[in-house]
C-alpha cells in the first residue's frame, strides 16, 4: 500500500476509508473490518458522531486517524480537539482538519492558529483543512506562515476541481478526496462500466484506482465487509492512458454534490 510523504515530512496511507454516516454502535466493528482488511487510515469528524467507535476499532493497531473540527467550533478549536481526543480514548491524532471554512463568519484563520498550536502541543500530528478554495489557503497561510499538510475537498469524476488541485500541488499540500465515487450515478455512468468490463473489475474499483493513479489521497466509505474488500482491491489495479484520459473528460462545472464552500 502507498504511502505519500506531507509537506511536514510525516507520511500518509494514500487509500483510507471514510466512515460518514455509520451509526456509531455499529462504527467499531466496520474499522476494525477495515483494518483486518489492510486498510491503514480512518477518516472521522465530530460531525459525524461515531468519534468513540473509531477509537474502539483502531485501538491497539498502526492505524493513521483523522478527525476535523466542525464549523461551530472555530473559536474554540483547542476544547474541540480535547473533546474529539477523550472519545476516542486518545491522546493526540494523526491528522486534524478545519471542516469547513465557513467564511461567513469569518473565523477561520483563528481556528487556523489553534490547529498550528495543537500541533506544537503534540496533540495532532499534521494538521489541514477541508474544502478551502485557493482564497482561503492564500489567506491561512499568509497570516500564520503554516501551510496545511491535506486540503480534503469534494473529488470525483463529475467534479475534479482541477484549479484546487493545481493550487495545492503548487503548494505541497496533498489533495484528498471526498465522495470519491461520486455517489450512485457515477457507478453507473457507461463510460466507467465500460472500463470496468474491460478490467473485469468493479466499477468503484475503478473510480478509485483513478484517484490513485492521479496522486490523490482517496477515501471511500464502505458499511459492510464485501465493499471494504472491493474498495481496497483497487489499490491492485494498474488503469492504462487511455482509461485515465476517459474519466478526466467526465469532469463537469455543474458535478458538484455537496456545498459550495463560498456559500457558507
Amino acid at each position: 500500500m502507498t504511502d505519500l510523504t506531507l509537506n511536514d515530512g510525516r507520511t500518509m496511507p494514500q487509500l483510507g476509508m471514510g466512515v460518514y454516516k455509520i451509526p456509531q454502535p455499529q462504527t467499531a466493528a466496520i474499522v476494525r473490518k477495515g483494518i483486518d482488511i489492510g486498510f491503514r487510515l480512518v477518516d472521522t469528524a465530530a460531525f459525524y458522531g461515531n468519534e468513540r467507535g473509531v477509537g474502539e476499532g483502531v485501538h491497539g493497531t498502526d492505524t493513521f486517524v483523522t478527525t476535523k473540527l466542525w464549523n461551530d467550533r472555530h473559536g474554540d478549536a483547542a476544547v474541540a480537539l480535547d473533546e474529539s481526543l477523550a472519545l476516542m480514548g486518545r491522546d493526540s491524532i494523526d491528522l486534524y482538519l478545519i471542516h469547513w471554512p465557513i467564511p461567513r463568519e469569518d473565523r477561520y484563520v483563528e481556528a487556523w492558529r489553534a490547529l498550528i498550536a495543537a500541533r506544537d502541543a503534540g496533540k495532532t500530528r499534521s494538521i489541514g483543512v477541508c474544502n478551502f478554495l485557493p482564497e482561503h489557503l492564500d489567506r491561512i497561510i499568509d497570516a500564520t506562515g503554516v501551510t496545511p499538510a491535506v486540503n480534503q475537498i469534494e473529488l470525483h469524476p463529475s467534479f475534479q476541481q482541477r484549479d484546487v488541485q493545481a493550487y495545492d500541488a503548487d503548494h505541497g499540500i496533498v489533495t484528498q478526496s471526498w465522495s470519491p465515487l461520486g455517489q450512485g450515478a457515477t457507478l453507473k455512468d457507461d463510460r466507467i462500466v465500460v472500463i470496468a468490463d474491460r478490467h473485469h473489475r468493479s466499477p468503484a474499483q475503478v473510480i478509485i484506482a483513478w484517484h490513485l493513479a492521479k496522486g490523490l489521497s482517496v477515501i471511500p466509505k464502505a458499511g459492510d465487509a464485501d465493499h471494504l474488500t472491493d474498495n481496497f482491491a483497487a489499490a491492485d489495479l494498474t488503469l492504462d492512458a487511455d482509461d485515465v484520459a476517459a474519466i478526466d473528460a467526465m469532469d463537469s462545472p455543474d458535478g458538484r454534490i455537496g456545498p459550495d464552500p463560498r456559500e457558507l
